[in-house]
């Protein structure tokens, strides 16, 4: 079993992986500004801070992964990208695996196709800005990282999200940054966690963009 760290244990994505990793014997932390009124049994739940640097170190510490699970959005909307930056040479400092939950705004309807960000008409204007920080941190962030960081940036399909939950299958599909439905896909927070936690035991990819969708 292995001892896994989610940073922004219980948000929407989060909160999900955080269930699915302990439902399996892992050894779970979950760092967020509260506590949940009903926490997972046998997680470890610290209330902080995650852009505090200390904070953030003290989770880290001892870990074999660690999951970032923050979105781009509220108070961390403008300085999530320098989070992430700081959350990945910390994981790289402390040789520990990089798990990201990501947005399907980076991924290509099909091999060799503009990616999704490239077109956000239809989308709300206000959430813009939020699409493309998610697409440019995979795009040009992740991969100028030290070849010694391991990452692996997990987008779920484009329906995902508390305001369009889905069914949960009890299953998914494992794509690359090529979408496994053209138009995006869907995909529940559960199949979500279901498919983030067996690519994290599996350990196959490496510095890799992958996607889950049903």
């Amino acid at each position: 079993m292995s001892r896994i760290t989610v940073i922004g244990g219980t948000g929407y994505a989060g909160s999900a992986i955080v269930a699915e990793a302990a439902s399996r014997g892992h050894e779970v932390t979950a760092l967020s500004r509260s506590i949940p009124t009903e926490p997972v049994q046998n997680v470890n739940y610290v209330q902080g801070d995650a852009t505090d640097e200390a904070t953030l170190a003290s989770v880290i510490e001892g870990s074999d992964v660690v999951v970032g699970a923050l979105a781009p959005r509220g108070d961390l909307a403008s300085a999530w990208r320098d989070f992430y930056r700081l959350l990945s040479r910390r994981a790289d400092a402390a040789g520990v695996r990089l798990y990201i939950v990501g947005g399907a705004s980076s991924l290509r309807p099909a091999p060799g196709a503009d990616r999704f960000v490239s077109d956000l008409s239809g989308i709300p204007e206000e959430l813009h800005e939020e699409i493309r920080l998610g697409a440019a941190f995979v795009v040009d962030d992740l991969p100028a990282t030290p070849e010694t960081l391991d990452w692996v940036f997990v987008s779920p399909a484009l329906r995902f999200g508390a305001h369009m939950p889905g069914e949960q299958l009890g299953r998914y599909r494992l794509g690359d940054d090529v979408a496994v439905e053209p138009d995006g896909g869907a995909i529940s927070a559960a199949d979500y966690a279901l498919g983030f936690v067996d690519v994290i035991e599996k350990g196959t990819h490496h510095r890799a963009h992958v996607n889950l969708g049903h």
